[in-house]
C-alpha cells in the first residue's frame, strides 16, 4: 500500500500536468475557430481563430484545382493577427475585436489571476516537497483549486465572446468550433480542481482513532 507521501508525490506530479495544460491554454489563439456561412460561395478562403490576446485572421486565395474551402491546407494561407486592446480605448477600432472587447477584459482579469494562483500553487509544491514539509501542500492545494475555477470561468467567458461573435451582424462569422486550446483548458480545470481537493486532504492531519483522542493527542504520522 502506498504511503501517505508516496500519494503526495503522485498528486503534486498529476497537478503539475494541470498546471503545464493551464499554462499553454492561456497563451495560445486556438479556443475557437470561426468561419463564415458558406465559404465555397466566396472568392477567398477566410477564416479566423481566437484566443484569450488576440483573434488571428486566415484569408487564402483558391488555387484553380480548388474547389472548396472546407480545408484549408489545400489553399496558399495569410494570417493577421490583432491584439486585443483589454485596457485601452482607441476610436475607430475593429468592429470584431470591438465586439470582443466586451467580454475580453473579463476574460484577461481572470487568465492573470489564474496565472498568479498557479505560480503559487507550484512555489508551495516545490517547497513541501523539497523540504519534506507536507503542510505546505494545504495551501498549494487551495491556490490549485481556485486556479482551476478561474480556468473554468475564462472558458465560460471566452464561450460567451464567441456566441456574441457569431450573432452579430456586424461580422461574417456564423460557424464556430472549438479548438484544441479549449480542449486544453478543459483538461487542464478538471485535473488542477482534482488535484487541488486531493493535495488538501492528503496533507491535513491524521484524524483521531480512538473515542478519548484528540487531534492534539494523535501520534503523528511516520516520515518517509
Amino acid at each position: 500500500m502506498l504511503s501517505k507521501r508516496s500519494k503526495i508525490h503522485m498528486t503534486a506530479l498529476v497537478a503539475f500536468a494541470g498546471l503545464i495544460l493551464a499554462i499553454v491554454a492561456i497563451s495560445t489563439d486556438f479556443w475557437a475557430v470561426l468561419e463564415p456561412s458558406d465559404r465555397s460561395m466566396n472568392a477567398s478562403c477566410d477564416a479566423a481563430h481566437l484566443g484569450l490576446w488576440r483573434l488571428c485572421r486566415q484569408t487564402g486565395e483558391r488555387r484553380w484545382d480548388v474547389t472548396g474551402c472546407r480545408n484549408l491546407d489545400n489553399v496558399v494561407p495569410e494570417f493577421n493577427c490583432s491584439f486585443f486592446k483589454h485596457f485601452t480605448a482607441e476610436e475607430g477600432e475593429d468592429v470584431e475585436l470591438e465586439i470582443q472587447k466586451e467580454y475580453g477584459i473579463s476574460a484577461a482579469v481572470i487568465a492573470i489571476l489564474s496565472l498568479i494562483l498557479i505560480i503559487l500553487g507550484a512555489v508551495c509544491i516545490l517547497i513541501g516537497l523539497r523540504k519534506k514539509q507536507d503542510y505546505m501542500m494545504r495551501p498549494a492545494g487551495l491556490f490549485i483549486l481556485c486556479a482551476g475555477l478561474s480556468v473554468i470561468v475564462s472558458m465560460e467567458v471566452i464561450r460567451q465572446s464567441v456566441k456574441n461573435m457569431i450573432q452579430s451582424e456586424k461580422t461574417i462569422w456564423h460557424n464556430y468550433c472549438y479548438s484544441w486550446s479549449f480542449a486544453c483548458s478543459i483538461t487542464s480545470a478538471i485535473i488542477l480542481f482534482m488535484s487541488g481537493i486531493a493535495l488538501v486532504l492528503l496533507s491535513l492531519p491524521r484524524m483521531p482513532q480512538k473515542p478519548w483522542e484528540t487531534c492534539l493527542d494523535a501520534e503523528p504520522e511516520p516520515q518517509y
